[in-house]
């Protein structure tokens, strides 16, 4: 059951295997960030600005290390065996990513549900799964897509569903700056697209505090 547009992203290539892209160039981003701080009428050369291209580089490829992460070997076999037909929620697992728009910041909460067909993830496995895709420049839009369907082929979940809660830089601190506002999104799948009564009761058990 796959997402129109997005299954060439859930396994980093749409082949057997994966072949992660190359590892960002250091010297390549530092110096690109220093004719960006030229350009924008900086001293690169100043004391407090001196080390800034390296910090850059480090950081970028930090919060782009999802490009270069394969969900399977991230899942590492914790898969288990367990029969419950009942529902799996972990919610409030924080998320960072940036706007592939802007390049700026957004973050919140993902709230994941999924009905297992006879086998469960290890818990810690769903977090590292969200910052697998969080982890690149993104649409909160995609991000929660790919949440769900790396997690409904995974364990061939009977339904899946995800919901996201964030809030957008590039909507705070420019353009309209409305520092109050937060995006809402949600992806779901199998019986939780098919039954009113299952995609209610993820949602009630997330929103309960």
């Amino acid at each position: 059951m796959a997402v129109p547009g997005y299954t060439d992203c859930l396994w980093g290539k749409a082949l057997p295997g994966f072949n992660p892209p190359m590892e960002p160039n250091p010297q390549k981003i530092e110096a690109l960030v220093r004719q960006l701080l030229v350009e924008l009428g900086e001293d690169p050369e100043r004391e407090g600005l001196a080390k800034t291209p390296q910090r850059v580089a480090k950081a970028l490829a930090f919060l782009t290390q999802g490009y270069r992460a394969d969900p399977r070997a991230v899942i590492n076999e914790a898969l288990f065996t367990q029969t419950t037909s009942g529902m799996v929620i972990v919610k409030d697992i924080e998320l960072y990513s940036l706007c592939e728009h802007h390049m700026l910041p957004f973050f919140g909460r993902c709230h994941i549900g999924y009905i297992p067909n006879g086998k469960v993830f290890g818990v810690s496995k769903l977090a590292r799964l969200v910052d697998v895709y969080a982890r690149r420049l993104q649409l909160q839009e995609r991000l929660t897509d790919q949440i769900s369907q790396v997690i409904m082929e995974s364990v061939d979940a009977k339904g899946v569903g995800v919901m996201i809660e964030a809030r957008h830089l590039c909507m705070m601190m420019r353009g309209v700056e409305k520092q109050n506002s937060t995006m809402l999104t949600s992806s779901v799948l199998g019986v939780f697209r098919e039954h009113i009564a299952t995609r209610e009761e993820f949602l009630s058990l997330v929103a309960r505090r």
